[in-house]
């Protein structure tokens, strides 16, 4: 066996090595990271992401929900939302436990917000679903414009997955800086 030969084994023996210590979480992390590297994306994504996830929340709550005489009083509180706050937080928690219990956090502040703008809706103040789409399609713009600062934005292009990575990714950024081992 050629000196060569060998070395592209031990090569192949130590990245196989990295891989299977690695998490999935950091995985994902470290391919968003590389795909979102200009500082203005950054800023625009640390802004938009967040108003983004909010506005989709506020969509889904709005899609009419039936009326399930079982549920009683909570008829109005068990909708759309809650199937994506069930979805989200089992795909968080495979990533990482700590991440999906401030997701949870999260969601169920955005829950509260949104029932916020409910209450106003119902005391005479504009409809809560356009002023979700009042913030969505400024943040999806934004988010769209700041990618087209990236140069590996065009070989990917929209990427679904990132699009659920991200939030994961703000908040594991935030947890570092608190030194919060997620």
């Amino acid at each position: 066996m050629t000196s060569k030969t060998s070395n592209n084994k031990q090569k192949a023996s130590v990245k196989t090595a990295v891989s299977k210590d690695e998490r999935p979480a950091d995985r994902y992390f470290s391919e968003y990271e590389e795909a979102h590297r200009d500082k203005v994306n950054q800023i625009i994504h640390y802004i938009c992401i967040p108003a983004l996830a909010f506005s989709v929340f506020g969509l889904i709550w709005s899609i009419p929900f039936p009326h399930l005489a079982f549920l009683g009083v909570y008829n109005g509180y068990f909708n759309w939302a809650s199937f994506v706050i069930a979805i989200a937080i089992y795909f968080y928690l495979k990533l990482s436990p700590i991440i999906s219990y401030f997701i949870l956090f999260i969601l169920l502040g955005f829950s509260y917000g949104i029932m916020e703008l409910v209450a106003w809706q119902q005391a005479g103040g504009p409809a809560m679903w356009s002023l979700c789409v009042s913030v969505f399609i400024p943040s999806l713009s934004a988010l769209l414009i700041g990618n087209c600062r990236e140069p590996l934005y065009a070989k990917n292009g929209l990427n679904i997955k990132s699009l659920a990575i991200a939030p994961a990714y703000l908040l594991n950024q935030l947890l570092n800086k608190l030194r919060i081992k997620s």
